[in-house]
Protein backbone atom coordinates (compact mmCIF):
# COMPACT_ATOMS: atom_id res chain seq x y z
CA UNK A 1 0.00 0.00 0.00
CA UNK A 2 1.93 3.31 -1.16
CA UNK A 3 1.89 6.13 1.74
CA UNK A 4 0.21 8.72 0.12
CA UNK A 5 -2.48 8.72 -3.07
CA UNK A 6 -2.06 11.72 -5.05
CA UNK A 7 -5.46 12.54 -7.63
CA UNK A 8 -4.26 14.41 -10.65
CA UNK A 9 -1.44 14.28 -12.45
CA UNK A 10 -1.32 17.72 -13.76
CA UNK A 11 1.27 20.40 -12.84
CA UNK A 12 0.41 20.68 -9.19
CA UNK A 13 -0.02 16.79 -8.43
CA UNK A 14 3.54 16.01 -10.86
CA UNK A 15 5.53 18.86 -8.46
CA UNK A 16 3.80 17.35 -4.93
CA UNK A 17 5.12 13.86 -5.98
CA UNK A 18 8.12 14.74 -6.99
CA UNK A 19 8.45 16.98 -2.98
CA UNK A 20 7.18 13.94 -1.83
CA UNK A 21 9.49 11.33 -3.49
CA UNK A 22 12.63 13.13 -2.94
CA UNK A 23 11.91 12.44 1.01
CA UNK A 24 11.82 8.87 0.26
CA UNK A 25 7.34 8.42 0.42
CA UNK A 26 6.02 5.99 -1.35
CA UNK A 27 3.68 8.12 -4.00
CA UNK A 28 1.09 6.87 -6.21
CA UNK A 29 -0.37 9.63 -8.77
CA UNK A 30 -3.39 8.97 -10.32
CA UNK A 31 -4.22 10.91 -13.12
CA UNK A 32 -7.53 10.54 -15.66
CA UNK A 33 -5.73 11.85 -19.10
CA UNK A 34 -4.49 8.76 -20.95
CA UNK A 35 -1.58 11.22 -22.41
CA UNK A 36 0.00 14.92 -21.38
CA UNK A 37 -2.09 17.73 -21.88
CA UNK A 38 -0.64 19.36 -25.91
CA UNK A 39 -2.26 22.84 -25.62
CA UNK A 40 -0.68 25.61 -23.67
CA UNK A 41 -3.08 27.40 -21.23
CA UNK A 42 -0.94 28.58 -18.07
CA UNK A 43 2.34 30.06 -18.92
CA UNK A 44 3.50 32.23 -16.54
CA UNK A 45 5.88 31.00 -13.61
CA UNK A 46 6.37 33.23 -10.86
CA UNK A 47 9.76 33.50 -8.82
CA UNK A 48 8.62 32.02 -5.72
CA UNK A 49 7.36 28.74 -7.50
CA UNK A 50 10.97 28.60 -9.85
CA UNK A 51 12.22 28.62 -5.75
CA UNK A 52 10.04 25.54 -5.23
CA UNK A 53 10.98 24.22 -8.95
CA UNK A 54 14.66 24.56 -7.87
CA UNK A 55 14.57 21.79 -4.70
CA UNK A 56 13.25 19.06 -7.04
CA UNK A 57 16.22 19.87 -8.96
CA UNK A 58 13.78 21.31 -12.80
CA UNK A 59 14.57 24.98 -12.24
CA UNK A 60 17.10 25.56 -14.39
CA UNK A 61 15.76 22.82 -17.32
CA UNK A 62 12.83 25.28 -17.35
CA UNK A 63 14.43 28.50 -17.70
CA UNK A 64 16.12 26.62 -20.40
CA UNK A 65 13.53 26.09 -22.12
CA UNK A 66 11.45 29.10 -21.41
CA UNK A 67 11.53 33.00 -21.56
CA UNK A 68 12.39 35.12 -18.77
CA UNK A 69 10.29 38.22 -18.81
CA UNK A 70 12.37 40.74 -17.26
CA UNK A 71 10.06 44.16 -17.93
CA UNK A 72 6.64 44.92 -18.83
CA UNK A 73 5.43 47.79 -20.67
CA UNK A 74 1.80 49.43 -20.52
CA UNK A 75 0.89 51.21 -23.68
CA UNK A 76 -2.83 53.53 -24.24
CA UNK A 77 -3.36 56.15 -26.76
CA UNK A 78 -0.31 55.03 -28.83
CA UNK A 79 2.31 56.20 -25.89
CA UNK A 80 4.21 54.33 -23.22
CA UNK A 81 2.17 55.11 -19.86
CA UNK A 82 4.57 52.88 -17.77
CA UNK A 83 7.15 50.49 -17.19
CA UNK A 84 7.72 47.45 -14.19
CA UNK A 85 11.20 45.87 -14.03
CA UNK A 86 10.99 42.44 -11.95
CA UNK A 87 14.43 42.99 -11.10
CA UNK A 88 14.23 43.87 -7.74
CA UNK A 89 11.57 40.70 -7.22
CA UNK A 90 14.24 37.69 -6.25
CA UNK A 91 17.63 37.43 -5.73
CA UNK A 92 17.75 34.11 -7.85
CA UNK A 93 15.09 34.68 -10.57
CA UNK A 94 14.08 37.93 -11.12
CA UNK A 95 12.07 37.34 -13.99
CA UNK A 96 8.65 35.64 -14.72
CA UNK A 97 9.44 32.61 -17.10
CA UNK A 98 6.96 32.37 -19.83
CA UNK A 99 6.83 28.35 -21.09
CA UNK A 100 3.50 27.00 -22.27
CA UNK A 101 1.98 24.57 -19.42
CA UNK A 102 2.26 21.12 -21.46
CA UNK A 103 6.52 21.73 -21.59
CA UNK A 104 6.23 22.40 -17.57
CA UNK A 105 3.89 19.22 -17.24
CA UNK A 106 6.62 17.29 -19.54
CA UNK A 107 9.63 18.59 -17.51
CA UNK A 108 7.82 17.60 -13.98
CA UNK A 109 6.29 14.35 -15.54
CA UNK A 110 10.41 13.28 -16.75
CA UNK A 111 11.31 14.05 -13.16
CA UNK A 112 8.82 12.11 -11.36
CA UNK A 113 10.04 9.11 -13.12
CA UNK A 114 13.26 9.58 -12.32
CA UNK A 115 12.17 9.59 -9.19
CA UNK A 116 9.95 6.25 -9.25
CA UNK A 117 9.29 4.94 -13.06
CA UNK A 118 6.10 3.77 -11.46
CA UNK A 119 4.62 6.32 -9.22
CA UNK A 120 2.23 7.56 -12.43
CA UNK A 121 -0.95 5.67 -13.25
CA UNK A 122 -2.57 7.14 -16.44
CA UNK A 123 -6.10 6.66 -17.44
CA UNK A 124 -7.58 6.12 -13.62
CA UNK A 125 -11.03 7.92 -13.96
CA UNK A 126 -12.43 7.84 -10.04
CA UNK A 127 -15.69 6.64 -9.17
CA UNK A 128 -15.58 6.00 -5.23
CA UNK A 129 -13.28 7.26 -1.61
CA UNK A 130 -13.55 6.41 1.64
CA UNK A 131 -11.84 7.15 4.61
CA UNK A 132 -12.02 4.79 7.50
CA UNK A 133 -10.03 7.13 10.21
CA UNK A 134 -6.75 4.70 9.59
CA UNK A 135 -6.80 5.06 6.21
CA UNK A 136 -8.18 5.92 2.77
CA UNK A 137 -9.38 3.92 -0.32
CA UNK A 138 -10.35 5.05 -3.74
CA UNK A 139 -11.81 3.35 -6.32
CA UNK A 140 -11.75 3.74 -10.46
CA UNK A 141 -12.43 2.69 -13.27
CA UNK A 142 -9.32 2.22 -16.00
CA UNK A 143 -9.64 0.81 -19.95
CA UNK A 144 -8.71 -2.27 -18.81
CA UNK A 145 -11.66 -2.48 -15.70
CA UNK A 146 -12.22 -1.40 -12.59
CA UNK A 147 -9.02 -0.54 -10.17
CA UNK A 148 -9.13 -0.02 -5.85
CA UNK A 149 -5.70 1.89 -4.55
CA UNK A 150 -5.53 2.30 -0.38
CA UNK A 151 -3.30 4.93 1.59
CA UNK A 152 -2.87 6.67 4.42
CA UNK A 153 -3.26 10.13 2.84
CA UNK A 154 -4.88 11.00 -0.45
CA UNK A 155 -4.05 14.98 -1.47
CA UNK A 156 -6.53 15.89 -4.77
CA UNK A 157 -4.96 18.06 -7.43
CA UNK A 158 -7.41 17.18 -9.90
CA UNK A 159 -8.27 20.55 -11.12
CA UNK A 160 -11.67 22.47 -11.06
CA UNK A 161 -13.85 20.05 -11.54
CA UNK A 162 -12.26 17.54 -8.51
CA UNK A 163 -13.68 14.11 -8.82
CA UNK A 164 -12.26 13.78 -5.04
CA UNK A 165 -13.88 17.44 -3.94
CA UNK A 166 -17.24 15.69 -5.38
CA UNK A 167 -16.88 12.60 -3.84
CA UNK A 168 -16.66 14.30 -0.21
CA UNK A 169 -19.38 16.28 -1.10
CA UNK A 170 -17.06 19.60 -0.42
CA UNK A 171 -18.98 22.65 -0.79
CA UNK A 172 -17.86 25.46 -2.76
CA UNK A 173 -18.14 29.13 -2.70
CA UNK A 174 -18.67 30.21 -6.55
CA UNK A 175 -18.57 33.57 -8.49
CA UNK A 176 -18.80 34.36 -12.25
CA UNK A 177 -18.03 37.31 -13.59
CA UNK A 178 -19.19 39.43 -16.81
CA UNK A 179 -15.43 39.56 -18.17
CA UNK A 180 -14.29 36.72 -21.25
CA UNK A 181 -11.09 36.90 -23.44
CA UNK A 182 -10.04 35.14 -26.54
CA UNK A 183 -6.39 34.17 -26.68
CA UNK A 184 -4.31 33.02 -29.56
CA UNK A 185 -0.45 32.30 -30.18
CA UNK A 186 1.01 33.70 -33.57
CA UNK A 187 4.58 34.60 -35.00
CA UNK A 188 6.44 37.31 -32.88
CA UNK A 189 7.21 40.69 -35.25
CA UNK A 190 6.23 43.04 -33.00
CA UNK A 191 10.04 43.41 -31.65
CA UNK A 192 9.23 43.40 -27.87
CA UNK A 193 11.62 40.85 -27.71
CA UNK A 194 11.25 39.51 -24.15
CA UNK A 195 9.03 42.13 -22.50
CA UNK A 196 5.66 41.76 -21.84
CA UNK A 197 2.83 44.29 -23.10
CA UNK A 198 -0.63 45.46 -22.07
CA UNK A 199 -2.41 47.94 -24.28
CA UNK A 200 -4.91 49.84 -22.31
CA UNK A 201 -6.89 50.24 -25.42
CA UNK A 202 -10.94 52.21 -25.13
CA UNK A 203 -13.11 48.75 -26.08
CA UNK A 204 -10.88 46.35 -23.34
CA UNK A 205 -7.24 45.40 -22.13
CA UNK A 206 -4.79 43.61 -24.76
CA UNK A 207 -2.12 41.43 -23.07
CA UNK A 208 0.92 40.06 -24.96
CA UNK A 209 3.90 38.35 -23.58
CA UNK A 210 6.76 36.19 -25.32
CA UNK A 211 6.58 32.12 -26.02
CA UNK A 212 9.13 30.26 -26.71
CA UNK A 213 10.22 29.64 -30.75
CA UNK A 214 9.72 33.52 -31.91
CA UNK A 215 6.11 33.11 -30.76
CA UNK A 216 3.72 35.71 -28.91
CA UNK A 217 0.45 35.07 -27.17
CA UNK A 218 -2.05 37.93 -27.58
CA UNK A 219 -5.17 38.03 -25.26
CA UNK A 220 -8.02 40.00 -26.10
CA UNK A 221 -10.93 41.22 -23.49
CA UNK A 222 -14.18 40.59 -25.32
CA UNK A 223 -16.33 43.81 -25.33
CA UNK A 224 -19.42 42.30 -22.47
CA UNK A 225 -21.21 45.84 -23.31
CA UNK A 226 -22.16 44.00 -27.15
CA UNK A 227 -23.86 40.79 -27.70
CA UNK A 228 -22.58 38.13 -29.58
CA UNK A 229 -22.93 38.57 -33.32
CA UNK A 230 -22.69 42.09 -33.24
CA UNK A 231 -19.85 44.08 -34.96
CA UNK A 232 -17.08 44.11 -33.11
CA UNK A 233 -18.14 40.35 -30.69
CA UNK A 234 -18.51 37.75 -33.30
CA UNK A 235 -20.34 34.58 -31.99
CA UNK A 236 -17.79 32.34 -32.96
CA UNK A 237 -14.35 34.52 -32.96
CA UNK A 238 -11.50 32.79 -35.15
CA UNK A 239 -7.84 33.56 -35.64
CA UNK A 240 -8.57 36.50 -38.38
CA UNK A 241 -10.76 38.01 -36.12
CA UNK A 242 -8.78 38.50 -32.90
CA UNK A 243 -5.92 39.25 -35.12
CA UNK A 244 -8.14 42.15 -36.54
CA UNK A 245 -9.56 42.99 -32.64
CA UNK A 246 -5.15 43.69 -31.77
CA UNK A 247 -4.85 45.61 -34.96
CA UNK A 248 -7.59 47.88 -33.69
CA UNK A 249 -6.60 48.48 -30.29
CA UNK A 250 -2.72 47.92 -30.76
CA UNK A 251 -1.60 48.80 -34.55
CA UNK A 252 0.24 45.51 -34.60
CA UNK A 253 -0.59 43.48 -37.65
CA UNK A 254 -0.50 39.90 -36.74
CA UNK A 255 0.41 37.14 -39.25
CA UNK A 256 -3.03 35.00 -39.48
CA UNK A 257 -1.61 32.05 -41.08
CA UNK A 258 1.03 31.45 -38.11
CA UNK A 259 -1.72 31.17 -35.31
CA UNK A 260 -1.07 28.19 -33.60
CA UNK A 261 -3.48 27.98 -30.74
CA UNK A 262 -6.36 29.69 -30.05
CA UNK A 263 -8.80 29.27 -26.78
CA UNK A 264 -11.97 31.78 -25.39
CA UNK A 265 -12.50 31.60 -21.82
CA UNK A 266 -14.79 33.38 -19.18
CA UNK A 267 -13.95 33.92 -15.80
CA UNK A 268 -15.41 32.71 -12.40
CA UNK A 269 -14.32 32.20 -9.12
CA UNK A 270 -14.77 28.98 -6.98
CA UNK A 271 -13.11 28.71 -3.64
CA UNK A 272 -13.61 25.27 -1.52
CA UNK A 273 -15.37 26.10 1.95
CA UNK A 274 -12.44 23.30 3.80
CA UNK A 275 -9.08 21.84 1.95
CA UNK A 276 -8.58 19.47 5.04
CA UNK A 277 -11.36 16.42 4.90
CA UNK A 278 -10.23 13.32 7.45
CA UNK A 279 -6.99 12.07 5.38
CA UNK A 280 -7.93 13.72 2.44
CA UNK A 281 -5.99 17.23 1.32
CA UNK A 282 -7.50 19.54 -1.52
CA UNK A 283 -4.81 21.88 -3.76
CA UNK A 284 -4.12 23.50 -6.50
CA UNK A 285 -7.68 23.95 -8.73
CA UNK A 286 -9.07 21.73 -7.02
CA UNK A 287 -9.07 24.00 -3.88
CA UNK A 288 -9.26 27.15 -5.41
CA UNK A 289 -10.29 28.52 -8.62
CA UNK A 290 -9.40 32.19 -9.58
CA UNK A 291 -9.10 34.16 -12.73
CA UNK A 292 -6.46 33.28 -14.99
CA UNK A 293 -5.31 37.13 -16.00
CA UNK A 294 -2.39 36.94 -13.91
CA UNK A 295 -1.39 34.12 -14.22
CA UNK A 296 -1.76 33.03 -10.20
CA UNK A 297 -3.90 29.93 -10.77
CA UNK A 298 -0.81 26.97 -11.16
CA UNK A 299 1.28 29.30 -8.99
CA UNK A 300 -1.01 29.06 -5.75
CA UNK A 301 -1.64 25.65 -6.38
CA UNK A 302 2.44 24.78 -6.43
CA UNK A 303 2.65 27.13 -3.00
CA UNK A 304 0.01 24.88 -1.53
CA UNK A 305 2.48 21.93 -2.31
CA UNK A 306 5.54 23.09 -1.00
CA UNK A 307 3.30 24.38 2.35
CA UNK A 308 1.82 20.63 2.62
CA UNK A 309 5.14 18.32 2.40
CA UNK A 310 6.29 18.89 5.27
CA UNK A 311 2.86 18.45 7.30
CA UNK A 312 2.64 15.02 5.37
CA UNK A 313 6.08 14.09 6.27
CA UNK A 314 4.95 14.73 9.92
CA UNK A 315 1.65 13.10 9.59
CA UNK A 316 3.59 9.68 8.12
CA UNK A 317 6.34 9.68 11.02
CA UNK A 318 3.33 9.80 13.63
CA UNK A 319 3.38 13.54 14.67
CA UNK A 320 0.39 14.76 15.57
CA UNK A 321 -0.02 17.11 12.79
CA UNK A 322 -3.62 18.13 13.28
CA UNK A 323 -3.14 21.64 14.28
CA UNK A 324 -0.55 22.30 11.67
CA UNK A 325 -2.96 20.99 8.77
CA UNK A 326 -5.40 23.44 10.51
CA UNK A 327 -2.96 26.36 10.03
CA UNK A 328 -1.95 25.17 6.61
CA UNK A 329 -5.80 25.70 5.68
CA UNK A 330 -6.07 28.69 7.27
CA UNK A 331 -3.08 30.20 5.56
CA UNK A 332 -3.36 28.77 2.09
CA UNK A 333 -7.41 29.76 1.95
CA UNK A 334 -6.40 33.45 2.85
CA UNK A 335 -3.68 33.10 0.08
CA UNK A 336 -6.29 32.18 -2.33
CA UNK A 337 -8.73 35.11 -1.01
CA UNK A 338 -5.59 37.17 -1.82
CA UNK A 339 -5.18 35.65 -5.55
CA UNK A 340 -9.11 36.46 -6.41
CA UNK A 341 -8.70 39.92 -5.26
CA UNK A 342 -5.77 40.68 -6.80
CA UNK A 343 -7.45 38.70 -10.36
CA UNK A 344 -10.22 41.54 -9.73
CA UNK A 345 -8.21 44.16 -9.70
CA UNK A 346 -6.30 43.47 -12.70
CA UNK A 347 -9.45 42.71 -14.50
CA UNK A 348 -11.26 45.75 -13.42
CA UNK A 349 -8.28 47.87 -14.85
CA UNK A 350 -8.46 46.28 -18.53
CA UNK A 351 -11.97 46.94 -18.39
CA UNK A 352 -13.59 49.31 -20.78
CA UNK A 353 -13.68 52.94 -20.51
CA UNK A 354 -13.68 55.62 -22.88
CA UNK A 355 -13.70 59.80 -22.51
CA UNK A 356 -12.44 61.00 -18.98
CA UNK A 357 -12.75 57.46 -17.30
CA UNK A 358 -10.38 56.42 -19.75
CA UNK A 359 -7.50 59.70 -19.38
CA UNK A 360 -8.34 59.49 -15.79
CA UNK A 361 -7.09 55.85 -15.62
CA UNK A 362 -4.23 55.82 -17.87
CA UNK A 363 -2.97 58.79 -15.92
CA UNK A 364 -3.43 57.00 -12.98
CA UNK A 365 -1.41 54.28 -13.90
CA UNK A 366 1.25 56.64 -15.18
CA UNK A 367 2.27 58.70 -12.86
CA UNK A 368 1.97 55.52 -9.93
CA UNK A 369 4.73 53.68 -11.81
CA UNK A 370 6.50 56.50 -11.84
CA UNK A 371 7.23 56.52 -8.58
CA UNK A 372 10.05 53.95 -7.41
CA UNK A 373 8.20 52.23 -4.00
CA UNK A 374 4.82 51.90 -5.70
CA UNK A 375 6.58 50.08 -9.01
CA UNK A 376 8.76 48.14 -6.75
CA UNK A 377 5.40 47.37 -4.69
CA UNK A 378 3.48 46.52 -7.85
CA UNK A 379 5.98 44.52 -9.34
CA UNK A 380 5.95 42.17 -6.20
CA UNK A 381 2.52 42.24 -5.73
CA UNK A 382 2.31 40.62 -9.42
CA UNK A 383 4.66 38.42 -8.74
CA UNK A 384 3.11 36.91 -5.90
CA UNK A 385 5.54 37.95 -3.10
Amino acid sequence: MPEVLIVGGGPVGLLMAALLLQDGVDVRVLEQRAGRERHSRAIGIHPPSLDVLHRIGVAQDLVDLGVPIRHGIAVGSGRRLAEMSFAGVSDSFPFVLSLPQSRTEAVLEERVRELDSGALHRGVRLTGLHDDGGKVTVEGTTPSGRVRYSAALVIACDGVRSAVRTLQGTAVTAKDYPDSYLMGDFADGTGLGPDAALYLAPEGIVESFPLPGALRRWVVRLDGRKPLGSPGNAAVPDAGWLAERVRERTGVRLDVRSNSMLNRFGVRTRLARRMVTGRTVLIGDAAHEVSPIGGQGMNLGWLDAVALAPLVLAALQGSGAGAQLRRFERSRMAAAARAVRQSEINMALGRPLSGALLSMRNHAISAAAAVPAVNSFAARRFTMQ
